[in-house]
């Protein structure tokens, strides 16, 4: 008979694999931390000035309702002006249904604004509720078609005669200007 032999299996050592992939780890989180801030875009921050507001941050909901309804209806206003030679007036706007010049549940929400024609170049909205919702001019501008849409948030207002932005500066009225950055649509497009 033969002694029996015994052999000893020793169990292979988790040491060495544990290092290199705590080794592997620790590169993908350096390249990964590299790569984000080689990438890294430090945000820009567009200040508005003293008279103006930004449409965003500034407004109430009811004023950026009206805001984005004036911006929607300028479109309609360009071509109704194409067609008859003029601005619409706003009982024609209303009676075609156009925000905010129509008047519904929501205009009346948004302060019951009462609409009118200033010259042949301006909307003139005044609010009912101003201490919730101000009043806004729409000013048109015949070069580029571009609209100055202007809030006015006092109590007792009467239709500016004088649309240049240093009389409507000094009687109160502010800029709506509207910054559209990362902030606004969330989206980063390199």
């Amino acid at each position: 008979m033969s002694t029996p032999t015994t052999q000893v299996v020793r169990p292979a050592g988790a040491g060495h694999e544990t290092l290199y992939v705590l080794l592997l780890c620790l590169m993908i989180l350096a390249v990964a931390g590299s790569v984000v801030a080689w990438r890294h875009e430090s945000p820009t921050v567009s200040n508005v000035s003293s008279h103006q507001l930004d449409a965003r941050r500034d407004l109430s909901a009811s004023e950026q309702g009206i805001y984005a309804d004036l911006r929607v209806t300028l479109d309609e206003i360009q071509l109704l002006q194409q067609e008859q030679q003029a601005l619409p007036t706003p009982e024609a706007l209303a009676d075609e249904g156009f925000a905010p010049f129509a008047q519904d549940a929501s205009s009346v929400s948004r302060g019951g604004h009462a609409w009118q024609l200033i010259g042949a170049e301006a909307y003139f909205g005044q609010s009912q509720t101003p201490a919730a919702v101000g009043s806004f001019l729409m000013r048109l501008n015949a070069a580029d078609g571009a609209p100055n849409i202007w809030l006015n948030r006092a109590a007792t207002l009467t239709a500016p005669t004088d649309l240049t932005d240093a009389a409507l500066e000094s009687a109160g009225w502010q800029q709506i200007v509207a910054q559209f950055d990362a902030g606004v649509t969330r989206q980063h497009r390199h």
